[in-house]
């Protein structure tokens, strides 16, 4: 998403010379090239003004260190002062209440309905509660439907009335649903329109006089740019929410909505919707995102999503395998299976420092893995846990099998005993042995 903004600026901390301190004469054309930068994103020029003006005011005067230039320095401020600007710290969603009621607002097309569901799913899974999905929107007519494939999906109850038109007692009534039956969350998913309009607004408005909302959320398409931050004002001028969804983040946007959102409503942004998967959604991490931005990657959020994904249980299980020397086919699709629930490919190599750069034009195919997948199904029981077993004809067997060439399955072989031979040594190493000691 921030691709072009990244480039612009490691450009423009390029331009930064001199040594000793950052002065006005060294730091003018820099900062000059920041706003522009930020301007091209997208970002509100009121935002890039007074953010060019307090990294200034914030650079001006400050003492290089001997092994850091002053080009690095501006990166540190820049870095801190994006942070800031995304909200500084990150809000935690209020889930206080008897039940906890969540209630969604934004445009028809921003993603309210999905993210409902998504909301939904991470509640159930990570904060172990048992929530409600509610289907408010009473005019789209694939609404309650849509909610309902999603409810199956996460295996989440969902209410809904069908034949009524009135959104007000449908949301009321879901939550006397949830107290009777004890669930703790309600997540009421409302109408949208294709534009802000009077009707909406009143609608909306009602059902928060009516059902007292711990939380408000207003869900934003980043796509839209700066029409996402002057929706959200108007919406917040009306509801005061508490937090804003900013969805599609994986899209081709030029991400000024989230980095002028927040200064200009003044309320944080509180997740990341990052793709189509109903496990695609983040908490946002304002630190994290700059350290994106600028290039840094995010090792710590791609060791949560990978943290995840493996029990302790699980990990401690390869250990014992690798030092035996015992690794199969049957581990190595399982591997396969933990990497593709943590999101799509090129999220998550754009997470590694310097390598999001790298991935600009490059199209990473999620489904990467599909062929060898297709070879490993291939194999009989036997192969897949005794790779050993592989001679000429079985491999031209599984090539016919999985619909590839000998070449490819020869070429998945090598990288296998490769890879186990690798971690073997690292296992056996002094560091390794230490590892197993503990896992024991």
């Amino acid at each position: 998403m921030f691709d072009n903004l990244s480039e612009r600026l490691e450009r423009s901390f390029k331009i930064l010379k001199g040594e000793g301190k950052i002065t006005e004469i060294n730091v003018a054309e820099t900062l000059k090239d920041v706003r522009k930068a930020l301007l091209d994103a997208d970002v509100n020029y009121k935002t890039a003004k007074t953010f060019t003006d307090t990294v200034k005011t914030k650079a001006l005067g400050q003492n290089v260190l001997t092994a850091v230039k002053p080009s690095q320095l501006m990166v540190k401020i820049v870095h801190d002062e994006l942070a800031e600007l995304m909200g500084g710290e990150t809000a935690e969603v209020n889930l206080d209440g008897k039940p906890a009621v969540i209630l969604m607002s934004g445009l028809q097309g921003s993603g309210k309905t999905t993210f409902s569901g998504k909301l939904a799913k991470m509640l159930k899974e990570k904060n172990r509660k048992h929530p409600l999905l509610v289907a408010c929107d009473v005019y789209r007519p694939a609404a309650i439907e849509q909610l309902r494939i999603l409810a199956e999906q996460i295996g989440v109850p969902m209410y809904s009335e069908p034949e009524s038109k009135d959104p007000v007692n449908i949301a009321q009534n879901a939550i006397k649903e949830a107290r009777m039956r004890g669930y703790d969350i309600v997540i009421v998913d409302t109408a949208g329109r294709l534009a802000v309009d009077e009707q909406m607004m009143n609608e909306i408005a009602a059902i928060k006089e009516a059902i007292h909302p711990q939380e408000i959320l207003f869900v934003v398409d980043a796509m839209t740019g700066q029409d996402a931050v002057n929706t959200a004002k108007e919406f917040n001028d009306r509801l005061n929410f508490d937090g804003v969804v900013l969805t599609k983040l994986d899209g081709d946007t030029r991400g000024g909505a989230a980095l002028s959102i927040r200064s200009v409503v003044n309320k944080p942004i509180k997740f990341v919707g990052t793709g189509e998967k109903l496990d695609a959604i983040d908490p946002f991490h304002p630190a994290r995102m700059a350290d994106r931005i600028l290039g840094m990657g995010d090792i710590v959020s791609l060791v949560e999503r990978a943290q995840e994904q493996y029990s302790e249980e699980e990990a401690k299980r390869l250990q014992r395998k690798i030092a035996k020397n015992q690794f199969d086919f049957n581990d190595f699709l399982s591997q396969i299976g933990q990497i593709k629930k943590m999101g799509n490919l090129k999220d998550l190599a754009s997470m590694l420092p310097g390598v999001g750069k790298q991935l600009k034009n490059v199209d990473i195919d999620d489904d990467a893995f599909k062929s060898i997948e297709a070879i490993i199904y291939s194999m009989t029981p036997a192969e897949r846990s005794n790779p050993e077993l592989l001679n000429g004809s079985r491999r031209a067997r599984i090539a016919k099998g999985s619909g590839t060439n000998i070449q490819e399955v020869n070429r998945l072989l090598k990288q296998f005993d490769q890879t186990r031979k690798m971690m073997k040594t690292v296992t056996s190493s002094p560091m390794g042995k230490m590892m197993m000691k503990k896992s024991r």
